[in-house]
């Protein structure tokens, strides 16, 4: 599933494109780089075309991308697939852009738990996906991993002075609101967000005709959830990200 990570060298890395976001960092201008390879097959997959792996890149043409970028940037955003399945290489970028005074983010579905706490002191923010509550992973993942993304939620606590986000991405037919609520009375992080699931681009074809989740259905949802989170943001395509305020 993921051999093209043991064929190449630690001198390259597999991705599937790179952007310069100004949505993927709060608050920054960030590079964000693609990495492809991943262990889940989700169906609303949003990045599908590089689940299976993309194109090696040697990691100093990477480099150079990051020194072309510097006037723009303030940050680089280390997303997928899953960055993790290249921790190595990954490590390598993050070392990289230290040393050049940008901020670091890393975004991961909290697989390989023992792999990110090895990262957590260099990067200034993690992203964790909570796919599903912790009891029901394989019923959307395709893999029973709900205990790996609790471990990793506890690893990025115990780093206070890393921003952490839990993010869910909210998919009629595959989760009911209830869902939503009892992942919110089940993590502790400094911001979850409730993602709008777009058909547009889906690893399962059928899902295609479910229509996404309106920015009024999120809010409500965001409302019920109030009792359990600080802070609260929904992300829709129509506004972005908003914050839904508390009381």
């Amino acid at each position: 599933m993921n051999s093209f990570t043991s064929q190449q060298s630690h001198n390259t890395i597999d991705i599937g494109g790179m952007l310069v976001s100004s949505i993927d960092f709060p608050g920054k201008i960030s590079l964000v780089i693609f990495t492809a390879g991943c262990m889940l097959r989700c169906p609303y997959c949003s990045n599908e075309g590089i689940i299976n792996g993309g194109n090696p890149r040697a990691i100093r043409e990477i480099f150079r991308e990051i020194d072309d970028s510097l006037d723009f940037i303030d940050s680089i955003v280390l997303t997928g697939g899953e960055p993790l399945i290249q921790k190595e290489e990954v490590l390598k970028i993050i070392k990289y852009c230290k040393n050049l005074h940008l901020e670091i983010k890393l975004d991961t579905n909290g697989y390989y738990p023992e792999k990110l706490e090895e990262l957590m002191g260099l990067v200034d923010y993690v992203a964790l996906d909570i796919k599903a509550p912790f009891n029901k992973y394989k019923g959307i993942t395709g893999q029973n991993i709900g205990v790996n993304v609790r471990k990793s939620m506890e690893i990025c606590l115990k780093f206070p002075e890393t921003t952490f986000e839990c993010r869910t991405t909210y998919v009629p037919g595959l989760m009911v609101p209830e869902d939503v609520v009892d992942i919110a009375k089940n993590i502790t992080c400094d911001v979850y967000t409730i993602q709008q699931f777009k058909n547009k681009t889906v690893l399962d074809e059928k899902l295609k005709e479910t229509p996404s989740p309106s920015r009024k259905q999120l809010i409500e949802i965001a409302n019920s959830i109030k009792p359990y989170q600080r802070k609260i943001k929904i992300k829709t395509s129509e506004f972005g990200d908003e914050i839904i305020k508390s009381g």
